[in-house]
């Protein structure tokens, strides 16, 4: 499961919502949405603002370092430069791993990088795609760790008050995996 933390706004819930989901069996993984999915401007300063309260937050959930951190990556204003993109996403994997957590990156629809950018000019090892997100649009070598699904109907857990979406989760083409939190003796991937 991943948990959003907040940004710029305060989080609704802390570390209270963590324990039924291990209890339930399910792993949890962290993400930081951006401003806007349609229309952002990513900077240098906003990419260590938002990695320093992500890491921030995380910590107050009582999430243990070592832990993957998303950056959500989409919604970046057409025509941006991409040394913008660059310098937000670098910066903020700066901030996260800095709090001594493991940075991934979300890419989804308008990241602003192509795929050679997203895997030579970016820090992270770690990305996860979105269900929309074309095999030509994956970072060019590695490729993805986690891959969203489109929701179906069989996905929805009766009597389970929140929402959440199904993702693939596999090594990608240099082996990496992201890593969660999950009680001990959680099933190890194949």
């Amino acid at each position: 499961m991943l948990r959003s933390l907040r940004s710029q706004r305060q989080t609704a819930r802390v570390s209270i919502e963590r324990e039924p989901l291990l209890t339930a069996g399910i792993g949890l993984m962290l993400v930081q949405y951006v401003e806007s999915e349609t229309a952002w401007i990513p900077s240098a300063v906003k990419g260590t603002t938002n990695g320093a309260v992500a890491a921030s937050e995380a910590a107050k959930l009582g999430v243990p370092w070592g832990v993957s951190v998303w950056c959500d990556l989409e919604g970046v204003k057409p025509g941006t430069p991409a040394q913008k993109v660059i310098d937000y996403c670098n910066s903020w994997h700066a901030a996260v791993s800095g709090g001594g957590y493991v940075p991934g990156v979300y890419v989804g629809y308008h990241a602003g990088l192509t795929p050679t950018q997203l895997y030579r000019s970016l820090r992270f090892t770690h990305y996860w795609g979105a269900y929309n997100l074309n095999t030509d649009q994956y970072p060019a070598v590695r490729g993805l760790q986690m891959k969203q699904l489109r929701p179906a109907r069989k996905d929805v857990v009766p009597n389970f008050g929140i929402d959440f979406q199904i993702d693939k989760i596999s090594a990608d083409a240099l082996g990496g995996r992201p890593t969660l939190l999950a009680l001990e003796g959680w099933p190890e991937l194949p």
